[in-house]
């Protein structure tokens, strides 16, 4: 018979029971922690490549929220330079009302005056508007970069108005858009670009010509000259306006009219006009002569030699009941035509020349120039006012694309780190067991011993 006989060292097994229970107390208590956090991995050393994608999307997180207060920054700036736009359109819609009102031929030069000073403090709360800043005190229609006031005038030299800063607009990207608009672009002027000009008329000394005469005369006690009643100027399509490089400012042109004859077998008026430059390098042409105009008759015709440019006139002359015959036009008047630098330059001569309109016609004649005019400067303000709202458009985009990445973000952020509670609390309650488990079956061996049978 065989016996074969064990021996277990009890200090031994005392030993393996306290690592082991040491063991499932470590593993509860990381099982505890990752409940109450919620998250699975705690430390990077839970897991490396779950902790590296949560920090990750981590920062992607935070880089959004950055761009998204910064976003949050620009669409406002553009919000209120959308409504200076709009404040600046209702401003400048309104004068263009006040400038049919006066091209009314029942209007006297008291009225028309008081029309002037209405159109004055209109172009003065247009320059405020034009010249406005966000909550920062930058300006919002600064462009790529301005002064504090981007608009300087009226100025003494030539151009009258000047925009202090560095046209155009600054480009939007995936994440952001401009915090300003391109305010030389909605009330500058280029004369290569809009076709913005005033033509001034200046009075020659020549009034009538008496009856019987073939050439005018200044008779004792003659009326005043009747000035040209021209239409508003325009550009011809497809033609470009001669301008300097250097400066980038369109010359201003002259035309002037003499040799005003009567041909007393046909009833015309004929004359000849020059035209002179500020340019240095223009050759004035020979001079032009009209084609022959009707008394009584409205006459309109065109003038050419100007480069670059076609704009009509219309002349009336008239013959009295004693025949003498009012010229128009006569000899010595002048039409001089120069560029208009801004919208603002445009609401000045039209204030000027209203005050000091002695007559409708004159009246009518710088109310419809610069109703043509202030009509190109609503058309350019309301391309900027709808790019404006293109852009806010395109902040709701970049916002819901952002939105959605958060989303997304966060559902990978969560997916590496955070903790399947169902799961959890499952392993927590099975490491729960098999540890109170152990330190019941560790109770009951701890007791046994040799010496508790003995004696």
């Amino acid at each position: 018979m065989n016996n074969n006989i064990y021996r277990v060292g009890t200090a031994n097994m005392y030993e393996n029971t306290l690592r082991n229970l040491g063991t499932r107390q470590t593993n509860l208590s990381n099982l505890q922690e990752n409940l109450t956090s919620g998250k699975r991995v705690v430390r990077a050393s839970d897991d490396p490549v779950s902790a590296a994608q949560a920090e990750r999307a981590l920062n992607r997180l935070a880089r959004i929220q950055t761009e998204q207060r910064a976003l949050e920054t620009q669409r406002n700036a553009i919000a209120q330079a959308e409504a200076s736009m709009g404040d600046a359109v209702g401003l400048v819609q309104e004068a263009r009302q006040l400038l049919v009102s006066a091209g009314n031929a029942a209007l006297s030069s008291s009225e028309r005056a008081t029309i002037a000073n209405q159109l004055q403090s209109l172009r003065d709360q247009l320059t405020a508007v034009a010249n406005r800043t966000d909550t920062n005190g930058l300006p919002l229609l600064g462009a790529l970069g301005s002064a504090q006031s981007p608009f300087l005038g009226p100025l003494g030299g030539t151009p009258d108005y000047l925009f202090a800063g560095q046209p155009g607009q600054a480009a939007s990207n995936g994440v952001a858009i401009p915090n300003t608009l391109d305010g030389d672009a909605a009330f500058m002027f280029d004369a290569t670009r809009d076709g913005s000009f005033h033509a001034a008329i200046a009075q020659g000394t020549s009034t009538v010509i008496a009856p019987g005469a073939t050439t005018a005369s200044v008779p004792a006690g003659a009326p005043p000259n009747r000035a040209l009643n021209t239409s508003p100027i325009t550009v011809t399509p497809g033609f470009v306006f001669n301008e300097d490089p250097a400066t980038g400012q369109a010359y201003s042109y002259s035309v002037s009219f003499s040799n005003v004859t009567l041909n007393p077998t046909t009833n015309t008026l004929s004359a000849t006009y020059n035209i002179t430059s500020t340019d240095p390098a223009f050759v004035p042409p020979a001079a032009q002569t009209l084609t022959p105009i009707k008394i009584g008759e409205k006459n309109e015709f065109s003038i050419n030699g100007v480069p670059g440019m076609a704009f009509k006139i219309t002349a009336t002359p008239t013959k009295a009941v004693d025949g003498t015959i009012t010229l128009s036009p006569a000899d010595g008047d002048t039409i001089s035509i120069a560029p208009n630098a801004s919208l603002f330059s445009v609401l000045d001569k039209a204030v000027s020349e209203l005050r000091a309109a002695p007559n409708s016609g004159l009246a009518s004649q710088a109310a419809g120039q610069a109703l043509a005019n202030v009509d190109k400067g609503l058309e350019r303000m309301g391309n900027i006012r709808s790019f404006a709202g293109e852009l806010l458009n395109r902040a709701d985009r970049i916002t819901g694309d952002q939105t959605k990445r958060s989303i997304q973000l966060e559902s990978d952020r969560s997916r590496a780190e955070d903790l399947d509670m169902i799961k959890g609390i499952s392993d927590f309650q099975n490491q729960q067991v098999g540890y109170e488990a152990a330190l019941k079956s560790y109770s009951m061996v701890q007791k046994l011993s040799l010496f508790n049978f003995i004696g």
